[in-house]
């Protein structure tokens, strides 16, 4: 079964069923349970054409399901015959349907929310964990959201902004999760600059392709994570480094500047280092102060404070550090760093494990977990 085709797939479908008179929200249903029966059937008598295929399933049972709702009779009415399965058509509805997840209607956090579920692929496990909620709050959230929109039209499309948080958190969500997102959410990306004259749209763009650049010597092939300062920069791409700088350097021209930009221009400054060792740290934190000057976020003061140990010294850095809320994500991590970089090892030692112990991902808690085992082999010696 090819995961990443259904994945794909997914949005044009809910795309073709919302354009033949279903609401979102039953568009929705509609696909979901044709997926499962194409994972039951497709292992066995695969379809010619999978797109049409799913098309035609996911509408008998938008049907099915309107013909068991008295409420639904009207709408069913509305849409008129059952269309003769056939091949779907080649519009790519996807960014389309960013737009109309954002709905006015809905608060930014719910749309945010519904837009990762319906459309972005991603589980309500996973978009918990990105918003650092438990699951069954973020579950309540995502249903609210479908009763919400299950009774307008999605013929408003939603605003830009929120439209960026979905794709940003679409993209980190397969930068670093479990599922791969972020080709995806670049090549959304790309679409959106092409249509809309923004500059936090360049920004993001340039942002995404300056991190994915660097992927490919993210990982060892046992799939342990390399810290960018260990990281082989040959393996690098050069041209999309290029690429996003060029990106970058037009939207900071305009002088308008957002936090995505912000963002860029630090991952932008990791990239023209050729060694860890010439980093200019001093321009990443001035960038980080803009950074917390547009959005206050704790997560960038936490940047900031590594940051400034890399600048100003690990004392310096366990300073900065010392002012935030010791129970932001990733603090024990930064603070384990600081602190073996300032030469106490039992404490980096300790704070290394504890980091293991609330990292949210597998990959990351086995780099906590080996880093606080070397500290501790280095104790014992």
């Amino acid at each position: 079964m090819d995961e990443a085709l259904l994945r794909t797939l997914t949005p044009e479908v809910i795309g073709i069923l919302v354009r033949r008179g279903a609401d979102f929200a039953a568009a929705e249903d509609a696909v979901q349970d044709g997926l499962v029966e194409a994972l039951r059937v497709w292992s066995d008598t695969p379809p010619r054409d999978p797109k049409g295929w799913l098309v035609a399933v996911a509408w008998r049972k938008f049907l099915d399901a309107a013909r068991a709702d008295a409420a639904r009779r009207r709408r069913e009415a509305r849409v008129g015959d059952e269309p003769l399965p056939g091949p779907g058509t080649a519009a790519d509805d996807t960014l389309w349907l960013y737009f109309l997840c954002a709905h006015p209607s809905l608060t930014p956090a719910s749309a945010v929310a519904l837009t990762l579920r319906a459309v972005g692929g991603l589980t309500t496990r996973q978009i918990a964990q990105a918003y650092l909620v438990p699951e069954a709050t973020m579950a309540q959230r995502i249903s609210r959201a479908k009763r919400t929109v299950a009774a307008v039209r999605l013929d408003r499309p939603g605003d830009v902004a929120t439209v960026l948080r979905v794709l940003y958190l679409v993209f980190n969500e397969g930068y670093t999760g479990d599922v791969d997102l972020a080709a995806e959410a670049i090549r959304l990306a790309r679409q959106l600059a092409a249509q809309v004259e923004d500059e936090e749209v360049a920004g993001l763009l340039a942002l995404m392709l300056l991190h994915h650049a660097r992927r490919p010597a993210r990982t060892r092939p046992d799939g342990s994570l390399v810290p960018l300062a260990e990281q082989d920069r040959g393996r690098w791409d050069t041209g999309m480094i290029a690429e996003g700088v060029e990106v970058l350097q037009r939207a900071l021209a305009r002088d308008r500047l957002g936090e995505f930009q912000a963002q860029a221009a630090i991952a932008a400054l990791h990239a023209d280092a050729q060694r860890a060792e010439e980093t200019d740290w001093v321009q990443i934190v001035e960038w980080y102060d803009e950074l917390m000057r547009l959005t206050g976020s704790p997560v960038a003061r936490l940047n900031r404070a590594v940051a400034v140990g890399e600048a100003d010294g690990a004392r310096a850095g366990l300073a900065a550090l010392a002012e935030l809320d010791p129970g932001l994500p990733r603090h024990a991590a930064a603070a384990a760093y600081l602190h073996e970089r300032a030469g106490d090892t039992a404490t980096a030692a300790r704070l290394y494990a504890e980091a293991a112990r609330l990292a949210p991902n597998l990959p990351e808690r086995d780099h906590l977990t080996r880093q606080a085992a070397r500290l501790n082999t280095l104790l014992r010696t």
